[in-house]
Order: structure tokens, then C-alpha cells, then sequence
């Protein structure tokens, strides 16, 4: 793949707190060089947990300047790839000519668990990133 022309990538969930968060930061962290990572919650939290930072930090994935996004207020359009991580159906936010690719793939979200329950599903998001996610981008 021409690392010049990277793939605009959203990951959604919920509230965009939890899970699209790290996975913004995660793929940012593993694939940067060959795409833009961006995240959006059906309905965003006014805040980040800290066990969110946390778990992230805890790996040493940069942080700075994650926070919580409507998915009614990007522009959908504009990404070649949509992951779904939540039980929600994210269809009636995309555009008539959307021609990205959308794939679902739950993660169980850990709002209000335990700061084991962040780290089960960071190491979820991660593996998807790093051993499922790459097919996706032609890697």
C-alpha cells in the first residue's frame, strides 16, 4: 500500500468513551502510517473514564487529544472504512452514495466495570487491530 494515501478510518460505538476511543488510539499507534483513525459514539458521553486513559497508558498508546465525538456531527462520507463496535445498527447515519466498507464486530464495553473489565477489552480492540483489522486496509 502508497503510504501517501491513507485510508480514513471510524470507529464507532456507543458512547465513544470506551471502546472507539482505544480503538482510535490504537490504530493511530499500530497503523498511522497507512491510515487517519478517527472515532465517534450514536450517543457521545460528556467525558472519557479514566480507566480509558488508563489502560491506554498502561501500554503506552498516546492519549493527547482523544475525546468524545457525535457520529451526527462528522462527516461520514469521508471514511473508506466504519467498524461498529456496538450492538447498534449505525445504517441510517450513513449517506444515500456511502461507498465505504462497514464492518460489525461487537466488543463487550466496559462502562461502570472494573478496571480489569478496560483492560479485557482493550486487549479485545488490540487484537482486532493489530491480527483481524489489517486485512481490512490491505495489509
Amino acid at each position: 500500500m502508497d503510504s501517501k494515501i491513507k485510508k480514513n478510518v471510524l470507529f464507532v460505538c456507543e458512547g465513544n468513551a470506551c471502546r472507539s476511543i482505544m480503538a482510535e488510539a490504537l490504530g493511530n499507534f499500530y497503523w498511522g502510517n497507512v491510515i487517519i483513525a478517527a472515532s465517534a459514539g450514536i450517543s457521545p458521553m460528556e467525558e472519557i473514564p479514566g480507566e480509558t486513559f488508563k489502560v491506554l497508558d498502561e501500554i503506552r498508546v498516546p492519549t493527547i487529544g482523544l475525546h468524545p465525538k457525535s457520529i451526527k456531527t462528522i462527516d461520514i462520507g469521508s471514511f473508506d472504512i466504519i467498524i461498529n463496535f456496538a450492538l447498534i445498527s449505525i445504517e441510517e447515519y450513513l449517506p444515500v452514495n456511502f461507498t465505504g466498507k462497514i464492518i460489525d464486530w461487537y466488543v463487550r464495553d466496559p462502562y461502570r466495570g472494573s478496571l480489569d473489565s478496560f483492560r479485557q477489552t482493550r486487549n479485545a480492540i488490540e487484537w482486532f487491530i493489530t491480527d483481524i483489522f489489517p486485512r481490512y486496509i490491505g495489509l
